[in-house]
């Protein structure tokens, strides 16, 4: 039986894109989605970009609402906000497990366009670190 995954954070834009990406090509037999309380308006390019370096195509993804997906049963429902500084949203449907693994925000980087850029690919390091490990603890040979 395919398992399972929603990523979960606020603008779908960023993270929880890249969390997915990841695990889609960790695995192409999960069903595996992402998605957020309040949608940005697209992809953030730079998520793009960074994740293009390591090979993983997200380029035609899209923010999605959380609320797409309430009749769904999941097997994980992961959050991925910075619970320091953000609201981690809740997912009310259907839920095997819940939990949170939680990274900074690059959306939020500033600075020069290279700054910004070491910020992401910092991120998308910890998430496919982080990942890699869940995958590995929770879903390979499941």
């Amino acid at each position: 039986m395919k398992k399972s995954v929603l990523i979960l954070c606020t603008g779908n834009s960023c993270r929880s894109q890249m969390a997915e990406g990841f695990l889609r090509s960790f695995d192409t037999s999960l069903d595996v989605f992402s998605a957020g309380t309040k949608p940005a308006e697209a992809v953030h390019p730079l998520a793009v970009q960074v994740m293009r370096e390591e090979w993983v195509d997200i380029s035609q993804n899209r923010p999605k609402s959380v609320d797409e997906f309430l009749d769904r049963p999941f097997d994980y429902v992961i959050t991925v906000c910075d619970g320091a500084n953000e609201s981690c949203p809740m997912f009310i449907g259907k839920v095997e497990h819940r939990l949170h693994i939680g990274f900074d925000d690059p959306a939020e980087a500033t600075g020069s366009k290279d700054e910004q850029l070491a910020m992401f690919r910092r991120v998308r390091n910890e998430i496919n670190l982080r990942f890699r490990q869940f995958y590995n603890e929770n879903l390979a040979g499941k």
